[in-house]
């Protein structure tokens, strides 16, 4: 049983030397805290309880303390994918719920799996998740000041259970004043993929990721042969053809983590059960 957290890069908002202890802090207890879990409970159920406490904290920008878009309003993004059965699923651009995670959980059990906007969010209110304001004041403050920070919120978490069943789970509350209706990659397979083989979650610029496919190339392939460093060697080398700025989590079915930025610093934690490792 083996757990890999992220919570997008530390260029995001706050870079003081405050905020990097506070992070490294948080990541390690979430680590523990979903590490413990996943001991009576599947890689997917873990993978949504670990994302739910990082949307819960403010440090990171997803769920509570998103960025604010450009006409003043917060919409999320998340999903989830089992890598047993191949379902994926995921909200767009969801308003006013506290947990955009637990809503694409949610929709796992249905044929429409992926729902965007007010379908989202209409979505949400019948099966009785309450209306949640995520705003903080900083936020607030960020928006009003205009200062834009380059759109590298996100978080996530890869978790392999008992059973060898991989899952990744991946949230963000966007990257700032970006056009209305803007779509990130965390809502989509570039962003959030796993199968069999390997689970991978991913934060950066979303234009970026998606345009790498970078999760679903990473898995690919993990599951053609590669091992997990060949495959993001392989899959970073072709994002810096295009300049592309993420970093990316995973896990293969042996139990290996793996994880890579293409510029400093991803804000990430794994443990194993005895040792943890956290971004420095």
């Amino acid at each position: 049983m083996k757990i890999i957290i992220h919570g997008g890069f530390f260029s995001e908002s706050d870079q003081s030397h405050e905020v990097k202890v506070a992070k490294q802090n948080s990541l390690k207890a979430i680590a523990a805290k979903a590490f413990e879990y996943l001991q009576s409970h599947t890689a997917e159920e873990t993978a949504v309880y670990a994302v739910s406490l990082l949307e819960d904290d403010t440090l990171y920008n997803a769920g509570t303390g998103s960025q604010i878009q450009s006409d003043g309003k917060i919409r999320m993004s998340a999903s989830l994918m089992n890598g047993e059965n191949q379902k994926f699923s995921g909200v767009i651009n969801i308003e006013n719920v506290k947990n955009p995670i637990q809503v694409a959980r949610v929709l796992m059990k249905e044929n429409d799996r992926v729902l965007g906007g007010n379908g989202a969010k209409t979505y949400a209110t019948a099966n009785r998740f309450e209306d949640y304001s995520t705003e903080i004041p900083q936020r607030r403050k960020e928006y009003e000041e205009k200062v834009k920070n380059g759109g590298k919120g996100t978080v996530g978490c890869v978790a392999l259970d008992r059973d060898g069943h991989l899952a990744a789970a991946t949230s963000t509350g966007g990257k700032g004043f970006e056009i209305v209706g803007r779509i990130s990659d965390s809502a989509t397979v570039a962003g959030n993929y796993a199968n069999r083989y390997c689970a991978v979650s991913c934060t950066g610029v979303g234009e970026d990721i998606v345009s790498n496919a970078t999760a679903a190339k990473i898995v690919t392939r993990v599951t053609d042969g590669m091992n997990l460093e060949e495959a993001f060697e392989k899959t970073f080398a072709e994002l810096k053809e295009i300049d592309g700025f993420a970093g990316a989590i995973a896990i293969d079915r042996n139990g290996n983590f793996f994880h890579r930025d293409s510029h400093p610093t991803m804000v990430f934690a794994s443990f194993n059960g005895s040792t943890f490792e956290v971004f420095d």
